[in-house]
């Protein structure tokens, strides 16, 4: 990638996130982005259809980080704990971007994103498993579960313990 188009990037991203920490996606401009970017309206235009594409496309980088941090896809089925682990080290790597990006009204899309792309990773490689009623319903409850017992009981009774009790459910399931 030429060094201009990336260093161009780069000031777009971190206007958004600068922008992003401040206030709900729905309320920033282009206009404004381009303003603390120190870009033109065109530029952002060649990069991005609009501020939503802009947050979507940073939201896919953030879920393929987490992505990186699990050793191996087939674990969400086979091994959910050690899934389970994997993708709860990621998260936390990546809490501030998470809390950014997925403040406020993108709050579901993060367990949705991470659902899809964990399953078309997971189907690319075992296409015989995409109209798998169990496996999809395993992968959804793994994904869907976690997230919103994680959410709901963190701050309650922390990381450590909610994510140890996270993985005695999925003991219970392991066959």
């Amino acid at each position: 990638m030429d060094l201009r188009i990336k260093k161009t990037k780069n000031n777009i991203h971190n206007a958004f996130l600068q922008l992003r920490a401040k206030k709900p996606l729905e309320r920033i401009s282009v206009k404004e982005l381009c303003e603390i970017a120190e870009i033109s309206k065109a530029t952002f235009y060649l990069h991005y259809k609009d501020i939503y594409d802009l947050s979507e496309t940073l939201q896919q980088n953030v879920i393929k980080d987490i992505l990186g941090y699990l050793s191996d896809p087939e674990d969400i089925l086979s091994d959910p704990m050690k899934a389970n682990n994997e993708i709860f080290t990621g998260s936390y790597a990546n809490g501030t971007f998470i809390n950014t990006l997925f403040g406020d009204s993108q709050f579901s899309k993060l367990p949705e994103f991470f659902e899809r792309e964990i399953k078309n990773t997971l189907f690319r490689k075992h296409p015989e498993l995409r109209d798998d009623m169990d496996a999809n319903i395993r992968i959804t409850f793994q994904i869907m579960g976690n997230f919103y017992a994680y959410h709901e009981y963190v701050h309650k009774y922390g990381h450590d313990k909610v994510i140890s009790s996270l993985n005695d459910v999925h003991s219970l399931f392991t066959r």
